[in-house]
């Protein structure tokens, strides 16, 4: 953003004001998280001194199944701002769960949450998820946006671009 700025406008201070206001975006906090670093550092294995000296493998089990959306591709979906009730792990932290969440486990590995900064001009509304008992929702076809044909070694495989709608959300797949 600052690049693109700086094309056209120049003032005081631009970087830094860029800066702050990329932080503060609301948006920017839901979408480019993938351009974030992780706030705390991984815990790295030990090297071994010679190959096939030491071969580990860690098994869990017990754990409850949770996916908050369950789709048919494993996208990361920003849902909403939850408080942090405590820290239950080196890398692991209980938030507060609304009770229609209340099915979810409520511990969560950090990688799967953000650091958010909040601003007044922000107004944040959980967007509501209407899951089933097997932690699936009702998605609906709107309608069919492009289709092409690509053609292979020895068949043609026909590709469809669909609009999506759940709750109030439309998606493209």
């Amino acid at each position: 953003m600052y690049h693109d700025l700086k094309r056209m406008f120049w003032w005081p201070g631009i970087k830094s004001d860029v800066a702050t206001l990329v932080s503060k975006c609301l948006t920017c906090q839901k979408v480019k998280i993938g351009h974030q670093r992780p706030s705390q550092m991984l815990q790295p294995l030990e090297i071994p001194q010679w190959k096939w000296e030491g071969i580990v493998m860690d098994f869990v089990t017990g754990l409850l199944r949770t996916r908050v959306t369950k789709t048919k591709k494993l996208n990361l979906r920003y849902i909403a701002s939850f408080e942090i009730l405590r820290r239950t792990g080196p890398l692991a932290y209980q938030i507060a769960l609304p009770l229609c969440l209340s099915n979810l486990h409520d511990v969560f590995h950090l990688s799967q949450l953000r650091k958010y900064t909040s601003d007044v001009a922000h107004v944040l509304e959980p967007e509501s998820v209407e899951l089933k008992e097997n932690l699936t929702f009702q998605v609906t076809p709107v309608r069919i946006d492009d289709t092409s044909v690509k053609k292979l070694r020895g068949k043609e495989v026909l590709l469809v671009k669909v609009t999506w709608r759940r709750a109030r959300v439309e998606e493209h797949t």
